[in-house]
């Protein structure tokens, strides 16, 4: 298993216990607010280079 799925398998098994643990719309505004969170928390530059990776990803 590559690290990327195995960090995807583990954002899905958090996901599913705070969805039994929260309210669904508090754990909506976690899922949701951890990685915006982050991404805000980047330099400017970094942000770019995030993008740029992103898009050549995509083009594949």
């Amino acid at each position: 298993m590559s690290k990327n799925a195995k960090i995807a398998a583990g954002g899905v098994a958090a996901g599913l216990i705070l969805l039994i643990w929260l309210p669904w719309w508090a754990a909506l505004l976690i899922i949701l607010g951890v990685p915006a969170a982050a991404y805000l928390a980047l330099d400017p530059s970094q942000r770019r280079r995030l993008r740029r990776v992103s898009r050549r990803e995509l083009g594949r």
